[in-house]
């Protein structure tokens, strides 16, 4: 993992950011798990590279990962009590199958949470698909903290994560 390379996708990389997306999408039914069985938020994916939001993450010059952290805090599942500028948030996080199981998640969250301490933020939170505990548990092992399940009807995502920053204010990007 020493070549890893995290840097912001740009536009013309759009393509890549959807196949490691379709790519896990078609990957998480042999799971038994029903997560994006659709590619979510297409809107916000494709704007994503032009704010300069969405990352890729390379080895070898090949990608391999994305993950788009930006300060969208979903106003549906973050209330103005938990202080949402305070953090980053991570969405749309996928490892390519070919490099899974090698801690790539681990390491792109890791970055991220670097990311938010440069930019000042507190916490790195996101949201995961409620019923997905296998999930639930990587983002507990990765040192998150579920804060709450948010139980809307018409979402399947609600499981609130969050990790703190401040070990990362010592480290340096």
């Amino acid at each position: 993992m020493k070549d890893l390379l995290v840097r912001a996708g740009r536009p013309d990389e759009l393509d890549m950011v959807k196949a490691s997306l379709r790519e896990a999408s078609a990957w998480l039914p042999s799971r038994s798990i029903d997560q994006w069985q659709y590619l979510p938020h297409r809107d916000r994916i494709t704007k994503a590279p032009e704010r300069g939001v969405c990352f890729l993450a390379f080895e070898g010059g090949e990608p391999i990962a994305t993950i788009q952290a930006d300060n969208f805090a979903d106003p549906e599942f973050w209330t103005p009590e938990d202080r949402p500028d305070t953090a980053l948030y991570v969405h749309r996080m996928a490892v390519t199958r070919t490099a899974s199981g090698a801690g790539i998640g681990g390491l792109l969250l890791d970055w991220a949470a670097e990311l938010a301490s440069a930019q000042g933020k507190h916490w790195l939170r996101l949201d995961a698909w409620k019923d997905n505990h296998g999930l639930h548990q990587f983002y507990e092992g990765a040192g998150f903290t579920l804060l709450r399940i948010v139980d809307l009807p018409h979402r399947r995502s609600g499981a609130l994560f969050q990790r703190s920053t401040e070990s990362m204010a010592h480290n340096s990007m």
